[in-house]
């Protein structure tokens, strides 16, 4: 490949967010080479070899060919799963698709000279949302009386203590009905009689409501801060009602941005999308932090700016290493 170190852009085709970051690279010149591993070993194929350099060897997709210790970035986004090759019984496919992932994903975890944005294993310890929590009231982010448990006793007794209580989901995962139609666990208000034996099955997360006028989310990127309020959602989930939001950008308090950069170095993340309610006193109370969360649903305005600084990382990784 010509024109210098590419940046490798990890992630499945249909990825707006990525779209838009490749299209900011291009512009800027950079090379770029997008690669998503389901595309192993079909339309992908990798040689890589560990010596007394290291990892070196180079990834050829359909159209590009990365040589692997010449990688300047990583933006690591939504990758499909890790496939195997079609024919192949049910063991066999999930024996092929587990060598792939733990191959050719420990290859891509592992370029020597790469900057990623963000490290696929570093995305994965932050997106457990007890840690999430814990670190956030460490680090002096407002976090509302939360219980984590399997157990419908105290689950209720939690409602009784607190009121307004609401159900988080711990992990969106891909939930579907009889019929193979997605469903999405969305946050909700409970009462305590709405909680049934259902609770002692699995772990909840149940959070005291908080009492917001608005809804922020907070993008951040190395350490620039990437603050949105957000209003006229009719419900607690403001991510139902998209048609019915406006966007106002906004400052950090240096409290909350102090809190937000120490809960960065401690994931070791460059790139979090952190959610926060705004009450009336105007003070900010930390949700969750998507370590991968999307950006290009904000007006041109807003998204163009998260799409330069994101451009900045992935571009001159020498400038801001997280």
């Amino acid at each position: 490949m010509t024109g210098g170190s590419p940046v490798l852009v990890v992630t499945r085709l249909d990825d707006v967010t990525a779209d838009i970051v490749i299209e900011e690279l291009c512009e800027r010149g950079v090379p770029v080479v997008r690669l998503d591993p389901a595309d192993f070993p079909a339309h992908v194929t990798v040689s890589a070899r560990i010596g007394v350099l290291g990892l070196v060897g180079e990834i050829c997709t359909a159209t590009r060919v990365a040589v692997l210790e010449d990688v300047r970035s990583v933006y690591w986004r939504r990758p499909s799963p890790y496939a195997a090759p079609a024919g192949l019984d049910a063991r066999d496919a999930q024996w092929c698709a587990d060598q792939a992932r733990y191959g050719l994903g420990g290859i891509l975890a592992s370029l020597p000279r790469a900057h990623y944005v963000n490290h696929p294993w570093s995305n994965r310890m932050a997106e457990y949302k007890p840690a999430q929590l814990a670190a956030a009231a460490q680090y002096g982010l407002r976090v509302a009386p939360t219980l984590l448990t399997s157990d419908v006793v105290e689950a209720r007794r939690f409602v009784s203590e607190y009121g307004r209580v609401v159900y988080k989901p711990l992990y969106n995962t891909n939930y579907t009905d009889p019929d193979g139609h997605g469903l999405t666990v969305w946050v909700e208000e409970v009462a305590a009689e709405d909680l049934d034996a259902g609770v002692n099955q699995t772990m909840h997360l149940f959070q005291q409501r908080v009492d917001k006028v608005a809804d922020i989310r907070l993008t951040a990127v190395g350490d620039r801060l990437f603050g949105v309020r957000i209003d006229g959602s009719p419900g607690l989930d403001w991510r139902r009602h998209y048609d019915d939001l406006s966007y106002t950008t906004l400052d950090t308090p240096s409290d909350v941005a102090k809190g937000v950069r120490e809960y960065l170095e401690r994931f070791n993340l460059t790139y979090g999308a952190f959610d926060f309610g705004l009450d009336a006193r105007g003070i900010w109370h930390f949700y969750e932090c998507n370590p991968n969360g999307q950006f290009a649903w904000f007006p041109d305005h807003i998204t163009g700016q998260i799409t330069a600084a994101i451009a900045d990382q992935l571009q001159h990784p020498d400038r801001d290493r997280r």
